[in-house]
């Protein structure tokens, strides 16, 4: 779906639901490019769906509102058990969407697959399939996936780009086998290492329903589970694990007590190991300090006359203080 203004946003939605179905995507690269919704229903899909499309005018900031409806049916026509997917790196999910650019890949593919005709089942962008976002550089592109199938069988050059040789090839950095001419380049840059071929045609074999038994296993020779487990003692694990840390840490705290306590020197020790001049020289200096203080403090002395207040240094006359010196402040106000 494109837009008719060139200044125009869109957002798609199913209705009663915040985003799109598993099955559709939409994408729009900018306000100037058109608008794409595409995708492939699976049978799971069937019925009716509305999507609600909105659209959003950048230039005069109008929203309208466009509601689509979707009759998802069975599909009708010849079954096509043969489906190739191929993932063309040189372009994007929205150049391929339009009629003309997926044309033209089944013509060009029309000359490696020449046995039937082609439709197209499905266009996922790589980055939906887990693919990086390329770098800004003048020719990257994001890549996409494009699901082609046929009711012809696949050619041998299809055959023989699947062939594990092929992929083994690839897994070691060389080009895979390609027994035909590529017929898609160079408008189309196939990465033939990503080609994947699915034969529906040969129909898988049912899985086999089990069968719901009466949960008691059979008897087996080589394997005879015991029948009753033996009585057990557990007061001797128990004693093991409780009284044995608690033995070593009372031997490690006696062992530090003995290290702490009992190992001390001592004074006397201590005494012994000073020589009787050092020790001398101590006691002398202690005798003296104390005789010192005792003296200082029994003394009767007047006190120094620079320590009294209102000392004149010239004449050493003493004045009783005026006022209290403590009341005085520090900076008198100045007048």
């Amino acid at each position: 779906m494109k837009p008719s203004c060139t200044f125009l946003s869109m957002s798609a939605h199913l209705q009663g639901y915040p985003d799109l179905p598993r099955w559709l995507r939409y994408t729009q690269r900018s306000p100037h490019h058109p608008g794409f919704l595409y995708g492939t229903p699976t049978p799971e899909d069937r019925g009716r769906q509305v999507i609600e499309v909105i659209a959003y005018n950048r230039d005069n900031f109008d929203t309208t509102r466009q509601r689509l409806v979707l009759l998802i049916g069975d599909p009708e026509g010849p079954l096509i058990p043969y489906q190739a997917e191929f993932l063309v790196r040189s372009h994007d999910v929205e150049e391929v969407l339009p009629s003309t650019p997926a044309s033209r890949f089944l013509t060009a593919l029309g000359g490696l697959w020449e046995l039937g005709e082609l439709q197209l089942l499905n266009i996922t962008s790589a980055l939906d399939r887990g693919g990086r976002v390329p770098l800004p550089i003048e020719g990257r592109k994001e890549g996409v996936y494009i699901k082609v199938g046929s009711a012809s069988p696949f050619s041998t050059c299809l055959k023989m780009v699947a062939s594990p040789d092929s992929h083994a090839r690839c897994a070691q950095g060389q080009p895979p086998l390609l027994s035909c001419y590529d017929t898609l380049a160079p408008h189309f840059r196939v990465d033939w290492c990503n080609v994947s071929l699915v034969d529906k045609s040969v129909p898988e074999p049912a899985d086999e329903v089990p069968t719901p038994g009466d949960g008691i296993l059979e008897h087996d020779l080589f394997f005879c589970p015991p029948t009753e487990a033996p009585a057990r003692d557990f007061l001797t694990d128990a004693l093991v694990t409780l009284l044995v840390p608690l033995l070593v840490a009372l031997l490690l705290t006696l062992l530090l007590a003995y290290i702490m306590c009992c190992r001390r020197e001592g004074r006397l020790k201590r005494d012994l190991a000073t020589s009787d001049i050092q020790m001398v020289h101590h006691c002398t200096i202690r005798g003296n300090t104390e005789e010192l203080r005792q003296m200082a403090a029994s003394r009767e002395v007047p006190r120094p006359l620079s320590t009294l207040p209102m000392f004149n240094v010239r004449t050493g006359e003493r004045h009783p203080p005026q006022v209290d010196s403590a009341q005085v402040p520090l900076i008198l106000d100045q007048h």
